[in-house]
């Protein structure tokens, strides 16, 4: 598990170690929500969304500030346009190159809204970010997941959990190196009539990156918004006005509509006032909402059964102005819910001379906005034409908005108790108090004190992070028990993304792409002279040659690895490749060479010589006997082999090879070294020595 280091000046072990947070939107305001994760030499986007208020290229967040083409992975939480709106403009106008993921429902929902927000914009080419066309081309670079299904791109694991906020809204969780991050997005921790509340992640996440639109914020009850609102519509139809409701084609308008058609079948009185909900969308929009029924709360899957709640008993689709017969009370849904242009804004324009009507805000308003102008009461307000109309109607605001209030999320990191929480989605004011609040809400805490952020735009935050190096032993290490009980481990140390595994070379194909092969190396040198002069020069080399056949052909053996075949006029030297065998057959050849240019006559090339072996037995019995003692040898020397034992440490000495072996290093390597300098004591005799 990574450990956080939170020390003031504390300088990170790697620079690895330092984890980036970057708001590219939606840094200290709300709106084009985007976020930079940078960890590890991986980098992530979070969410790519426009400014309701902006237009053109001034809507999109500081693309600018990060190089696009590094970027590995981009996750959509859900299909607002300040959350997906650059999307199209990102994925087919820039370098980008990684995989972009969302949810089944928000990518069936994201071509639906995003085509419409091209047609009602109303704005002039040169503002237009992106086409039709783009939209379209976008659909086949988007990859979709389940919910808690996880997915692992470039050693970035990450998988996600309701939301609560509209329908396929995610919350996402991102695991690099052990270190994990939720992203929550837009989320609600408050069931409504067909939306199932946020879910509580079973994994703890160090980092919390969260929502602050609704600041310190506590909302009202759920029964008492809707009898508000119903009482406000109610209230307006029957003094004779037009009701008015900003929505956008998806998300709160279906929770409205739901709300409504209750209302209306609860209320015979009403039933001559006709319901409108105006978007070109209303039917696409239906068919994916019955489409992801399983994707909503509990009472909407047992009401499905008995009749689907989306096919409404007293509500109408207007797709346009042309058949909307402006007569008498009414209440009509439109969009967009900002009313930036559009059905909502036509229709607001005809309606706000008149006292009767009524406009009702029912979500959050960014600045800039018409719907955010109004709610300050103005005397009049400037049509799309740029005309002025004085604002006689009734304008009231009640949120419908699902996004999670201070108790809700209080209560969410109380629960999950991240180290860091970073806020963003919020107006500077909002964010603030909420960031002040959470730090008073802890400061008195002995067990859980927080670390609260609250990044403007570009302004990064850097924490550190340091996971743990573990390598997990696999395959046939693991299998032998030897390994285990030695705890000494000999095998090939495998990195794969931020996971280190140590396994046996011919495990090698069993866990990963790679195979094992072996190099013979071959080189031919030319040599006239005979096998004893080659033998006589290689022995004074490394003084341990061995002499045999291959296929007739004489052949010596040189430090147990390099071979050299003699042939006709021609001296073969082969071996199997590694860093070690390369050297040795760098030195074979350079020997070789030597014998060739300067070869001494065959009657003088000295003869073996003979050499009791019992001779060095007994010089190595004596000096051993001098440097521990008698009582400490074993005279007995049985297969060649020589005993010695000092202090309770037993090592055996093999008199042919003089090859010490011992459990303990120390008395090995002592006797080796001992072995050693007999070994050069002897060796103006080794070159040529056979023992008898």
């Amino acid at each position: 598990m990574a450990s956080n280091e939170t020390t003031e000046g504390q300088v990170p072990i790697e620079e690895s170690d330092q984890l980036i947070i970057k708001p590219l939107g939606s840094g200290q305001e709300v709106g084009r929500s985007c976020h930079i994760l940078e960890f590890k030499g991986k980098k992530i986007m979070l969410d790519c969304g426009i400014h309701p208020g902006l237009h053109g290229v001034a809507s999109l967040p500081y693309l600018d500030c990060v190089d696009v083409e590094d970027i590995d992975l981009l996750l959509i939480s859900h299909f607002h346009l300040d959350h997906c709106g650059a999307l199209p403009y990102f994925l087919e106008k820039t370098a980008f190159k990684g995989r972009c993921f969302m949810t089944h429902a928000t990518k069936a929902i994201y071509r639906w809204l995003l085509s419409d927000y091209v047609k009602v914009s109303n704005i002039s080419s040169e503002y237009q970010l992106y086409a039709d066309s783009d939209i379209e081309k976008s659909m086949d670079k988007i990859e979709t997941l389940n919910f808690h299904q996880e997915v692992e791109v470039n050693g970035i694991k990450f998988w996600c959990y309701t939301a609560g906020h509209v329908l396929g809204a995610a919350m996402f969780m991102i695991e690099i190196a052990g270190v994990k991050v939720l992203y929550t997005g837009d989320f609600s921790r408050q069931e409504d009539r067909h939306l199932m509340q946020a879910e509580i992640p079973n994994v703890h996440p160090d980092i919390l990156i969260v929502e602050a639109t609704y600041g310190t914020h506590i909302h009202e009850k759920r029964e008492d918004r809707e009898a508000r609102f119903t009482g406000l519509v109610h209230d307006i139809v029957s003094r004779g006005g037009r009701c008015l409701i900003p929505v956008f084609a998806l998300g709160r308008a279906q929770e409205l509509l739901l709300i409504l058609d209750e209302y209306w079948s609860n209320h015979p009185e009403l039933h001559d006032i006709p319901i409108y909900y105006a978007s070109s969308l209303a039917k696409k929009c239906m068919t994916v909402y019955q489409t992801y029924i399983n994707a909503m709360n509990d009472k909407i899957k047992r009401q499905i059964s008995i009749s689907n709640p989306f096919v409404f008993k007293h509500i109408s689709n207007l797709k346009s102005m042309e058949h909307f017969e402006d007569i008498g009370p009414s209440v009509v849904l439109a969009s967009p819910g900002m009313m930036q242009s559009g059905l909502s804004r036509e229709l607001f324009e005809n309606w706000c001379t008149d006292k009767r009507n009524g406009c009702i805000i029912a979500g959050y308003c960014v600045e800039g906005t018409l719907a955010k102008h109004i709610l300050s009461a103005p005397e009049d307000i400037v049509t799309m034409a740029g005309a002025r109309l004085p604002l006689k109607c009734s304008v009231d605001y009640i949120s419908f908005s699902a996004h999670t209030d201070y108790q809700q999320t209080s209560e969410f990191i109380r629960i999950l108790k991240p180290t860091h929480i970073v806020l963003v989605h919020g107006e500077q004011n909002e964010m603030s108090r909420l960031k002040a609040a959470l730090v008073r809400e802890y400061e008195d805490d002995t067990e859980y004190q927080p670390f609260v952020h609250n990044p403007r735009n570009t302004v990064s935050v850097e924490l550190n992070f340091r996971g743990e190096k573990m390598a997990k032993v696999v395959g046939k290490l693991a299998a032998d028990r030897t390994n285990v009980q030695n705890k000494k481990i000999s095998g090939i140390l495998l990195k794969r993304n931020f996971n280190y595994h140590i396994l046996d070379p011919s495990d090698l194909s069993n866990y990963t792409d790679l195979a094992m092969s072996t190099v013979t190396q071959r080189i031919s040198i030319g040599f006239t002279g005979t096998l004893p002069l080659l033998r006589y020069y290689l022995q004074q080399l490394s003084g341990d040659v061995e002499q045999f056949e291959i296929s007739s052909k004489p052949a010596l053996k040189v430090f147990k690895c390099i071979t050299v075949v003699i042939e006709a006029r021609m001296a073969v030297i082969e071996w199997m490749a590694n860093p070690v065998a390369d050297m040795y057959a760098d030195a074979v050849m350079t020997v070789v060479l030597r014998a060739e240019s300067d070869p001494m006559p065959q009657r003088n090339v000295p003869p073996a010589l003979l050499v009791d072996k019992s001779h060095v037995q007994e010089c190595l019995l004596e000096m051993l006997t001098d440097m521990f003692g008698s009582s400490s040898i074993s005279k007995l020397i049985k297969n060649d082999r020589m005993t010695v034992t000092v202090d309770d440490k037993t090592a055996v000495i093999n008199v042919d090879t003089l090859d010490v072996a011992c459990e303990d290093e120390t008395l090995q390597q002592v006797l080796q070294t001992a072995v050693s300098k007999l070994f050069l004591a002897l060796s103006p005799l080794k070159a040529n020595t056979q023992y008898l």
